[in-house]
């Protein structure tokens, strides 16, 4: 499986991006998104199941993110709203064999290589 994330860029405070995650086929699996700010460990951001009936969430991001996917194109997109320079990270989406809204690193079995989200105060 290839992810292929795209849709980073350069934001002002308040503002919104939509990140997408491309995969190279068909995929029944748990999709989630995480992110690396320089100097810090990749954390968990949004998830969603592989039937798109379950999402999580970090809490930071609760009410200002949301994760979708279309099973049909086989991608999953990430709108981000309320953007704040705490958010400025490199955003990576990743696939887990399990088909359930995973939080934990470990649990994801392909990465995508990761787009660049920087928000400006």
């Amino acid at each position: 499986v290839q992810l292929q994330a795209s849709g980073g860029g350069l934001v002002q405070a308040g503002g919104s991006l939509r990140l997408s995650c491309a995969a190279s086929g068909r995929i029944n699996y748990g999709m989630g998104w995480f992110r690396q700010a320089p100097g810090k460990e990749r954390e968990f951001v949004a998830s969603i199941s592989a039937s798109g009936g379950t999402t999580n969430y970090q809490g930071s991001v609760k009410g200002r993110f949301t994760i979708s996917r279309d099973n049909a194109k086989n991608t999953v997109d990430l709108q981000m709203n309320s953007l704040k320079p705490e958010d400025t990270a490199v955003y990576y989406c990743a696939a887990s064999k399990n088909s359930l809204a995973l939080t934990t690193l470990r649990r994801y079995d392909y990465w995508g290589q990761g787009t660049q989200v920087t928000v400006s105060s």
